[in-house]
Parts: structure tokens; sequence; C-alpha cells
């Protein structure tokens, strides 16, 4: 079994806070993007390299379908926090076995349709809500936490 320490979604996927409040309170060795868009975009990868590398977390980008393909394939000594760019992506990877049971909401951008849902700084939709939902009907306890140190929202829509 691999040892997702956090998944977490932020539409920013690995930037600032992540790679180094996150990842510091977490305590992981890893980072794991998963997202088809950034697993093909060299420059996505380098700026998210530097991130994680000045944390002193390995970090690797992975497709979702790869993804859920090679967790459970981690060592014992690999700490993973994973990142995905929204809740469709979570929700792919726990309908592909991929064993989360925490799932943190960050940043969601504003867009066409979305509303404030518990903080400032998540918008969802409907299609959004949706997808939280079919997740937490798996049993995973899912929350809204912009910063490590901010109080847990649960996702209660």
């Amino acid at each position: 079994m691999p040892d997702i320490m956090l998944t977490r979604i932020d539409n920013r996927l690995v930037h600032g806070q992540v790679g180094v409040a996150w990842t510091g309170t977490l305590g992981c060795n890893l980072i794991v993007v998963a997202d088809d868009i950034a697993a093909k975009d060299p420059i996505q990868q380098s700026l998210m390299t530097a991130t994680a590398k000045s944390s002193g977390c390995g970090i690797r980008f992975f497709t979702l379908e790869k993804t859920i393909a090679v967790i459970h394939k981690a060592s014992a000594n690999q700490h993973i926090f994973l990142v995905v760019r929204n809740p469709q992506s979570a929700r792919k990877l726990v309908e592909g076995n991929v064993p989360i049971d925490k799932l943190c909401i960050g940043n969601m951008h504003v867009g066409p349709g979305k509303e404030v849902v518990g903080d400032a700084h998540v918008y969802m939709d409907e299609q959004d809500k949706a997808d939280l939902r079919a997740i937490k009907e798996k049993g995973v306890n899912i929350y809204i936490q912009i910063a490590p140190g901010d109080r847990q929202i649960p996702f209660n829509e």
C-alpha cells in the first residue's frame, strides 16, 4: 500500500505554498503531480521541480492513468504528497483504486457558473460538487484547508 500522506486539489498544482508549507508540515519526501496537462509540459514541470527541490522533496509528473497504474508500486520509504488540479481528477484516481483516505481542497479559481464554497479561495460549480460527493461516498474525508495552519472546513455540499 503506498504511503499517500495527503491528496490535495489545487488548480495551481505545485507552487510556493504547496512546495514549502505543505511539504514541511507533512514531512513527505515525494510530490506526485497527477495531471494530464502538466505530465506533458516541460515548462510547468521545470517550475514545479524548482519549488519541490527548494523544500528537499522529489517530484514526479504522471498522467492520471499512469498514476493509477504505478502508485501501488511505490516503495515503503516514499512518503507521498499527491497533488491534482480539480475534483474531476481526484474522482478519477479514487475510482481507479488509488488509496486516498483524505482529500484536502485548496485553491480552486473562480470561473463561469462557479460560486464560493467554504472559503474565499474555493469556487465550485455543480460538476465539482457532484464529483466531490461521489468521492465522499467512497469513504474519503474531504475538507477545505488553504494553508496548513488554517482550520479544516468539512465539505458538506
